[in-house]
């Protein structure tokens, strides 16, 4: 599957693809992938399936995202690349790097881990929204808005759902993603990474404070499988810990991405806390 992406920065710098969570969009990292370009990384932010630009499929699980993982690197002839990825785009690039480590520099993983999780009432809250919020009663963005906000009463949520808003060529509002193909495999992407296989290099985990999708619990099996990785907590943040703390989530990344070994003091200040195994 040929995958829309967006990209930063010059040809021949280190690669660093991001991946972007369950109803996201490529356009979510913009800034940060416009910032940390600059810093030496050749960056590609992808739409994965069934979002964004990307084509749509009744197939929508994760060996299927890890194999379209494989064909992007292997279409574009990336050395080695840096996978980061939020939420679902975690989860894609654990699964890739622990199945593919010889093609994989480095891994930033985003408030998720291998576990199994059970269905998510939020999820099914989105899916039920963009259902039955009726486009073609909307004159702008403003109406669609007021329509999410009878299902969605965070205002957050619904500035997320809108990135996947757009007009089509009859000027009616549409949404780009596949809702109705997601919500078909919707299970399957709560199914856990269960493997005895290990990734040994630099691993970063940065949980969200605010957030259960990773506790204490779930350390040991992330050392297991990850035997370099360090957790850094963002203190206050929830699961969207990148658009919560944006400039702490920058100085941690940026400095475990360059290896720069100031990012260790960085993760110690302010509302930042790294994990001691």
């Amino acid at each position: 599957m040929e995958l829309f992406y967006r990209k930063y920065g010059h040809e021949g710098d280190q690669p660093l693809i991001i991946l972007h969570g369950l109803f996201g969009v490529s356009d979510n990292w913009v800034t940060y992938g416009k910032r940390i370009a600059a810093e030496g990384f050749e960056v590609f932010i992808v739409d994965q399936r069934n979002h964004g630009h990307s084509p749509h499929s009744d197939v929508f699980n994760y060996l299927a995202l890890s194999d379209d993982l494989f064909d992007f690197i292997d279409e574009h002839e990336l050395d080695r690349p840096i996978i980061m990825g939020h939420s679902m785009g975690g989860k894609v690039a654990m699964r890739f790097a622990l199945e593919n480590p010889q093609f994989v520099k480095r891994l930033v993983v985003v408030d998720i881990t291998l576990k199994a999780y059970g269905p998510r009432v939020s999820h099914k809250k989105i899916i039920e929204a963009m259902h039955r919020v009726d486009l073609s009663k909307a004159k702008n963005r403003r109406d669609v808005d007021a329509m999410l906000a009878e299902f969605i009463k965070e205002q957050r949520i619904r500035m997320f759902v809108l990135k996947n808003l757009y007009r089509a060529e009859n000027n009616e509002f549409a949404w780009r993603i596949n809702f109705e193909g997601i919500s078909k495999n919707l299970d399957q992407m709560f199914d856990a990474i269960d493997t005895l296989t290990k990734f040994e290099k630099p691993t970063l985990f940065i949980k969200g404070g605010a957030s259960d999708y990773i506790t204490l619990d779930d350390f040991p099996q992330i050392r297991y499988n990850f035997p370099h990785a360090e957790i850094v907590t963002i203190a206050g943040a929830s699961h969207w810990v990148h658009v919560e703390a944006p400039e702490k989530f920058y100085q941690i990344t940026s400095g475990f991405l360059t290896g720069n070994p100031s990012w260790y003091h960085e993760a110690d200040e302010g509302p930042a806390k790294r994990e001691r195994f």
